[in-house]
């Protein structure tokens, strides 16, 4: 009896014991110049004090536990420290007061540091700096309702191992604004990858949306969700374990040296679909022989571009590393023991799982030993390991309406933020015209959330991918950067144009600074009212009519405009009232664009950079920002 009332002692105890959401933890970084809040969990009725810089605040915890204190404004600064009372004692320390950032969208906003490790090692190297700081949010769905906490989650100082995970976009941002403005920058890094625009908007919100409403509804109760999960894990456990059973390269050992007399040749990079292969899918081994002088170094790195989908690397028979899905970038660090003089080799293990298998083209595939690279395109033996029928596809739960707002935007309600850094939208660009509505009602609904109806909303537009095309062409992706831009009539936005920053083959582009950067000027702009900024490139206007000629208007025109790349504009195209485009000739008039084709008398439409990839952009202003992709049609 005894050990049973102690238990109920304990455990009321521990329930009386002050409980805080993981944001307000050692390390962060609150919101200057306005009141924020902390706030927690205990007992009903419980008492609760709060001391911070020589004063005590109090506050009484309601009927459900939940309790709030309510901090005046604080100027930027600190370390401070913070210590709550209850039934326990819990001390905060390390706390600065600066500008809070949410870095939200989907993976090129969540592609952290650690991928962009080759490209910015001097920066990664240089990256000690107290006053930047990220507060990673977990990738987790609900439907069921809004969550108060995050399962997991910490703030941490940037330092060279720390900033291996931050948003790069979001650290580069941080890194510009705090250079500039001496400010102590909080990055709430709150992205998913592959995730729709409505997926980050709320129950009562997505109403406005009935058919996403209703697919959410399908969700909200768990029970389907549990049932696809269950099935999706199980038809790809069951697809993968099959490939390993029945690959004849697993069995006979063919990562080792093996006799590949009878293997045939493919050049790599490139796809196995257009050579005799065909469209298979399955296990492909690869294997390709070179020649070394004594190797002296203690490291080498393999650098194989991307591989669709998944691979396993090996040389001379020693494992090198894995990659379980396409987009990241391969690049394996080894032992150079694994290397020899004479003769070596180096296998790799594809498995794809649906489309076209194989090694993505204009891309590095090197060995490098030292500073040595060693070229490893060109013609590599192959054999077929097992013949698969593709994987069906997954449902992705994860991306269903509402789900990413309930359990990774909802708990931050409470945090006042400066404002967010939104990247996003290759998800939507299969229906692009309803984004601008969408994201619309996206604004609307956090600036209610944070109660901040100015709160600046930056947006990055989407970069430029995939093939380019050499006559003028309807496209997704360009109609989506239309209604980005149509975004700017939404008081307190900004648009960072990165239609330069893309890779045709990449749908997650290397240089992540620049659009940090980019984001950066238009904060400065918008939010730290820098008047010596120049944020954009050149946004169109309006246009007038002069006989067989377009007179096109821009703003954000710096101090002028100019050809960036060549003697002559590109990418602009025009069309008669037959609808139908056709390339234009297009010259700069002091601040205007001229456009025309003599083929056409009577021009009512315009587009420019109207195009998946267009990779002839060349219109910038002087500061050498590009100016908007855009449609335009005479009134």
């Amino acid at each position: 009896m005894k050990k049973i009332i102690l238990a109920f002692l304990i455990t009321i105890s521990l329930n009386a014991q002050i409980k805080l959401p993981k944001l307000i933890s050692d390390g962060m970084i609150l919101q200057r110049d306005t009141k924020v809040n902390i706030w927690g969990w205990a007992l009903p009725n419980e008492k609760i004090e709060l001391d911070f810089n020589h004063k005590t605040y109090k506050a009484i915890t309601s009927q459900e536990g939940k309790w709030t204190i309510q901090l005046p404004s604080q100027k930027a600064g600190g370390p401070y420290e913070m210590t709550l009372k209850a039934s326990n004692t819990i001390v905060l320390k390390n706390i600065l007061f600066g500008d809070v950032w949410l870095c939200s969208g989907q993976s090129n906003m969540e592609l952290p540091m650690d991928r962009l490790k080759d490209k910015y090692k001097e920066e990664i190297a240089k990256s000690f700096n107290p006053n930047i700081r990220q507060f990673l949010v977990p990738d987790e769905y609900y439907f069921e309702k809004e969550r108060n906490d995050f399962s997991s989650g910490s703030w941490v100082e940037a330092n060279p191992v720390n900033v291996l995970q931050f948003t790069g976009v979001g650290y580069f941002f941080a890194l510009e604004i705090y250079e500039k403005y001496k400010i102590p920058i909080g990055l709430i890094n709150s992205a998913l990858g592959g995730s729709p625009a409505e997926s980050w908007i709320s129950e009562e919100n997505i109403k406005k949306f009935p058919e996403y409403h209703q697919e959410y509804l399908k969700f909200k109760d768990g029970k389907l969700e549990k049932q696809i999960d269950e099935n999706d894990r199980k038809v790809s456990s069951e697809w993968y374990k099959l490939v390993n059973n029945t690959d004849v390269g697993v069995k006979n050992k063919w990562a080792n040296s093996v006799d590949i007399s009878d293997w045939k040749e493919m050049k790599i990079p490139g796809y196995w679909a257009y050579g005799e292969l065909g469209k298979t899918n399955g296990s492909v081994w690869f294997k390709k022989e070179f020649v070394l002088e004594k190797v002296k170094e203690n490291q080498a790195k393999l650098i194989l571009g991307r591989i669709v989908d998944a691979d396993s690397v090996f040389v001379n028979g020693h494992f090198a590393g894995t990659t379980s899905y396409q987009y990241p970038p391969r690049i394996y660090s080894f032992n150079a023991n694994f290397l020899k003089e004479g003769k070596n080799e180096i296998t790799i293990r594809v498995i794809n799982n649906s489309g076209r298998g194989g090694f993505v083209t204009d891309k590095p595939y090197e060995l490098i030993i030292g500073d040595k690279p060693i070229d490893l395109k060109g013609n590599w033996k192959y054999k077929q390991g097992s013949k698969m029928e593709p994987l069906p596809g997954q449902t992705f739960v994860r991306w269903k309406p509402v789900g990413l707002y309930n359990a990774m935007i909802a708990p931050l309600k409470e945090y006042p933020i400066k404002g967010v850094l939104w990247y996003q939208g290759e998800a939507n660009t299969k229906k692009p015209l309803e984004y601008g509505a969408l994201m619309q009602t996206l604004i609307s609904n956090w600036r209610t959330q944070w109660k901040q109806e100015k709160l600046p909303f930056l947006l990055v537009q989407l970069p430029n991918f995939m093939e380019p095309k050499t006559e003028p062409a309807e496209s997704n992706w360009a109609a989506l950067r239309q209604q980005q831009l149509n975004m700017l009539k939404v008081p307190n936005t900004g648009l960072a144009i990165t239609i330069d920053l893309g890779e045709w083959n990449d749908i997650h582009p290397l240089n992540k600074y620049d659009v940090g950067k980019r984001l950066s000027l238009q904060a400065g702009k918008l939010v730290y009212d820098d008047k010596n900024v120049v944020a954009s490139g050149p946004i169109f206007q309006y246009m007038k009519q002069d006989g067989n000629k377009l007179i096109l208007n821009f703003s954000d025109i710096g101090t002028g405009l100019q050809i960036k790349n060549g003697n002559e504009l590109k990418e602009f195209a025009i069309a008669g009232i037959d609808g139908k485009f056709v390339w234009a000739k297009a010259i700069i008039e002091k601040d205007k664009i001229v456009v025309w084709n003599d083929t056409i008398t009577n021009p009512v439409k315009i587009r420019y950079a109207w195009a998946d990839n267009p990779v002839e952009v060349n219109l910038y202003n002087k500061e050498n920002l590009p100016a908007s992709p855009f449609e335009a049609e005479l009134k």
